[in-house]
């Protein structure tokens, strides 16, 4: 074998990683502790560092995965047990090329921990921007809490006839009071099947990165605090920085302002399958 003996003894040195790089990434986690490796990637390459796909794991790995623990804890806040008509399933394989064409919406819970209460909040999701257009807090899960985010969506969006409101099977959906409103604003009324959670998946990601990137990280002592941080929350972190996957790594409101500059004739690589 024809090579030097120093060549036995040689180790790689291995370069420490960019101080102010692996701070950025910290900052990135702290602010949305439920990111994984992609979307810290994306979020870099929007402010313009130049990074490998795969430096990003790679030091994540090496820093304890950067992002903080989940908390779980289950509370049932479905109840499809009752009597009141039920709809079909209207959005297997419906294609989206715009908004206000498929709204979903749906309810969770938020612990009190010095009453040992719980508060309410019900979401309506744009599903082609993924954008929350409506929503609303109470200490009571009725229908008057789905109405109130149901009638905040419709204030700021002004929806066509023709929009599918989709939903699970509660009863705060399909309430005579809730039925009616939905009627007299021209929705097409869709649910999901009896005890299929898959149907309504685009709502309950939005609930679990609530819960995991707000709700887990604070304890809420008191009633006030409930709506003091959640608005926010949807807000400014959701609707106007958090990357979301499935609109290119854009947070809504930069999607749905792409989708407005975007001659109707382009818009079809937007278009998606559901």
């Amino acid at each position: 074998m024809n090579f030097a003996r120093r060549t036995c003894y040689y180790k790689p040195k291995q370069k420490p990683a960019d101080k102010t790089l692996l701070a950025r990434m910290e900052q990135t986690c702290l602010d949305f502790p439920n990111y994984g490796y992609r979307r810290v990637t994306a979020q870099l390459k929007r402010e313009s560092w130049r990074i490998n796909h795969k430096k990003v794991p790679r030091i994540m790995r090496g820093n304890g995965g950067l992002c903080r623990p989940q908390k779980k804890k289950l509370v049932c806040t479905t109840d499809s047990n009752h009597r009141l008509p039920v709809y079909p399933n209207l959005i297997k394989g419906l294609k989206l090329d715009g908004i206000n064409q498929l709204w979903v919406a749906d309810i969770t819970f938020i612990h009190i921990l010095v009453c040992f209460i719980y508060i309410y909040l019900a979401v309506v999701l744009d599903i082609c921007s993924r954008k929350a257009i409506g929503y609303a807090i109470s200490c009571k899960i009725d229908t008057q809490l789905t109405l109130a985010a149901l009638r905040m969506a419709i204030v700021k969006r002004n929806p066509p006839r023709g929009c599918i409101h989709h939903s699970d099977r509660d009863v705060q959906y399909a309430s005579a009071d809730y039925v009616k409103a939905t009627d007299f604003y021209g929705f097409q009324i869709s649910m999901s099947r009896k005890g299929n959670p898959y149907d309504n998946a685009y709502a309950e990601c939005f609930m679990k990165t609530l819960k995991s990137e707000k709700v887990h990280l604070w304890e809420y002592r008191t009633m006030e605090d409930v709506p003091k941080r959640i608005p926010h929350f949807i807000e400014d972190v959701y609707n106007h920085k958090r990357l979301h996957p499935a609109i290119g790594y854009r947070p809504p409101c930069e999607f749905e302002m792409m989708l407005e500059s975007t001659p109707k004739p382009g818009q079809d690589a937007l278009t998606g399958l559901i």
